[in-house]
């Protein structure tokens, strides 16, 4: 089994990648996605959204990354993962799940999942551009409009040479609500031969094991739960043992958020990482009674300091409790 860090647009960066892969049990993080449109990026653009290239393609304790592309022109699909490769890439991830409406618009991400002709054409176009041994891999949801187009999709994407599948189970307009289709996922899986991980409403250890039996796939994909419960990934791979292991503590959690906050001010105006870290911290309240305790009070400060010094009251308080 393998447990892969999703792509989340906005919030899993280098540095939240380099925090949560330090904590375990993650296997392979996916780069926020490089937006391909008509003119040939520099490499400045794939370092910003993949620094770890500069690390063979690994973060810090050695996980992989892949490197994510969205668009729609295969032609410069093809060019931006052979630069991608070029660079240091082993893994060239294509979106083709991303539901946000401005992606959509300009044909990115899942609209693409209406024209299954379109997909393979990308695809292929990637696999003819990277060299053999660089993994062509891609992201998708289970359709656009509805949850009918899961298997054409994946279909289309074995043909054209993905070596591996993450199938989202939502359509685009079933967005992030639950409950997830873990079981139109193996319809898909049962359907082609190729690899494929299952994505989508994996919050705890025991929503691990029904999605592997509903879906039938070992590995999977998770990107909301992790950021919620920073150590679900070390817990899945101790149940898989038939162990435990005690929970990520809150003053624990804060040192991470501490650690993530000090990456973010070398890369960013603080403006931008208090931001991150409300993003962080939001989802942390699904995961911390101590973080819905913060939340009123952290959501107002528009600077690090404060915001860490928030942190630290809780903490002190727990401490004190």
């Amino acid at each position: 089994m393998r447990i892969i860090l999703a792509p989340m647009e906005g919030l899993v960066d280098a540095p939240i990648r380099e925090t949560l892969t330090k904590v375990g049990g993650i296997d392979r993080c996916v780069t926020e996605f490089i937006r391909v449109t008509h003119g040939m990026l520099p490499p400045r653009i794939f370092y910003k959204y993949a620094p770890e290239l500069h690390n063979q393609a690994r973060t810090e304790v050695g996980t992989p990354v892949a490197v994510q592309l969205l668009g729609s022109d295969p032609e410069m699909m093809g060019r931006h993962g052979a630069k991608a490769a070029e660079l240091g890439a082993t893994q060239v991830d294509i979106n083709f799940g991303c539901p946000a409406k401005t992606v959509n618009k300009h044909k990115g991400g899942c609209v693409l999942m209406r024209e299954p002709d379109l997909m393979y054409e990308i695809t292929a176009a990637v696999r003819r551009a990277v060299p053999t041994d660089v993994l062509v891999t891609a992201k998708m949801r289970l359709g656009y409009d509805d949850r009918s187009m899961g298997v054409a999709c994946a279909q289309a994407l074995e043909a054209a040479g993905a070596g591996e599948i993450v199938i989202h189970a939502r359509s685009k307009v079933d967005g992030y609500k639950p409950p997830a289709y873990w079981e139109e996922i193996a319809r898909a899986r049962e359907a082609v031969s190729c690899h494929v991980i299952a994505n989508g409403e994996i919050w705890t250890v025991a929503d691990y094991w029904r999605c592997r039996e509903v879906s039938g796939c070992a590995d999977v994909m998770i990107g909301r739960g992790l950021i919620a419960r920073p150590d679900l990934a070390r817990q899945i791979r101790a149940s898989q043992r038939g162990e435990s292991v005690p929970d990520m503590t809150w003053p624990e959690v804060v040192q991470l958020v501490r650690h993530y906050a000090r990456a973010l001010q070398t890369r960013l105006e603080d403006k931008y990482v208090t931001g991150r870290i409300k993003q962080w911290l939001n989802y942390l309240r699904q995961g911390y009674p101590e973080a819905e305790a913060l939340w009123p009070s952290a959501r107002k400060h528009r600077e690090v300091a404060p915001m860490l010094a928030c942190l630290d009251q809780i903490v002190a308080a727990s401490a004190a409790a």
